[in-house]
């Protein structure tokens, strides 16, 4: 959802920056960022406040700046494209959503018209958040791997779809894909599957 559905990428770097800004450190250059994407956690940034304000004062910056998310260009007209494709059997090709957004999180994005008519275009019983107890429950929309095609901006979530054995499409942010330009993860990552 983020960063594939939605600008918020470059929210989640507005935040993180004013946090770090305000602090006096530097803006988050995409070589700490790469790092940090797909893993839950996130530094403080080595700032002299505890991981924990730090985490607060993020979320306060998110509360703020997530409802202004809009679709990324191209993701409806994607999204509208699956929905009504066909597989080779002629049988309807099922869509849905995991992200590690919790449904808090995702009740600030999906606030403006237009994010709440993409998601329309996924199922409600086939979106699931980080938080969501059939996660922790074992509990999911059973589905096999070599059934899914997952579509995913980070590196560990690239990689874990591929441990999953599913086939994955990278669809990085520009500044992160220049992190990786010309080295031996993206040569991995755009191997055939």
């Amino acid at each position: 959802m983020d960063s594939l559905l939605f600008n918020t990428e470059d929210i989640y770097t507005l935040c993180a920056d004013n946090v770090l800004t305000k602090y006096g450190r530097p803006r988050l250059p995409w070589s700490v960022k790469a790092k940090l994407m797909g893993v839950s956690g996130s530094s403080n940034g080595d700032l002299r406040i505890s991981r924990e304000q730090f985490k607060q004062e993020q979320n306060e910056q998110q509360q703020l700046h997530f409802p202004e998310c809009v679709p990324l260009p191209g993701a409806k007209s994607l999204l509208a494209r699956i929905k009504t494709a066909q597989n080779r059997d002629g049988y309807p090709v099922e869509i849905a959503l995991a992200s590690s957004s919790e449904k808090y999180n995702y009740d600030r994005k999906v606030v403006k018209p237009e994010t709440k008519a993409l998601m329309d275009l996924i199922p409600q019983e086939k979106r699931v958040l980080g938080d969501d107890a059939r996660v922790q429950h074992g509990r999911t929309p059973k589905i096999t791997p070599k059934e899914c095609l997952v579509f995913e901006d980070s590196v560990p979530g690239v990689e874990s779809g591929r441990r999953a054995g599913t086939r994955v499409v990278w669809v990085p942010y520009p500044g992160l894909a220049a992190e990786y330009r010309g080295t031996q993860p993206l040569k991995v990552l755009t191997y055939p599957v």
